[in-house]
C-alpha cells in the first residue's frame, strides 16, 4: 500500500486562487481530472508520483486549521519558499518541535493548513 492522493477542502469558485496558490507560488503541476469529474469543480495537482486534489465543498466549507499536507522539499529550497509565500502575503510560521527538521506552516488561499519541510 501506498499514499495516493491527498484531497483539501475548498469553497466553490476555489480554481483560480488554487492554482495561483499550488501551482504558481509552490510551482505544482496541474493535471487534468477525469472528464466525469470536471462537473464537481475543483483542480489536481501532481507531486512526486502521488497527486494533490483539491476538491470543492458545496454545503458548509470549513478549512482544515490542524490536519494537513506535509510538503518536503530540498533544504536549499525552504528558505526560497518561505520568502515567495511571505510576499504574496501569506503567513509562513516557522516550527522547531520537530528535532533535526527545518519547516514552517502556512495557509492556502481557502485557510487550510500547509506544511512545508526539508
Amino acid at each position: 500500500m501506498r499514499l495516493d492522493h491527498v484531497q483539501l477542502a475548498a469553497p466553490p469558485g476555489c480554481e483560480a486562487a488554487a492554482r495561483e496558490f499550488y501551482g504558481g507560488l509552490l510551482g505544482l503541476p496541474e493535471i487534468d481530472k477525469p472528464e466525469p469529474m470536471l462537473a464537481g469543480g475543483g483542480v489536481w495537482f501532481a507531486l512526486d508520483g502521488q497527486e494533490l486534489h483539491i476538491g470543492v465543498v458545496t454545503d458548509g466549507y470549513e478549512p482544515a486549521t490542524k490536519a494537513h499536507p506535509g510538503l518536503r522539499v530540498g533544504a536549499d529550497e525552504l528558505d526560497g519558499f518561505a520568502e515567495r509565500l511571505r510576499a504574496a502575503g501569506a503567513k509562513v510560521e516557522w516550527d522547531d518541535r520537530y528535532p533535526g527538521v527545518r519547516r514552517f506552516f502556512t495557509a492556502d488561499p481557502f485557510g487550510n493548513r500547509v506544511e512545508l519541510l526539508a
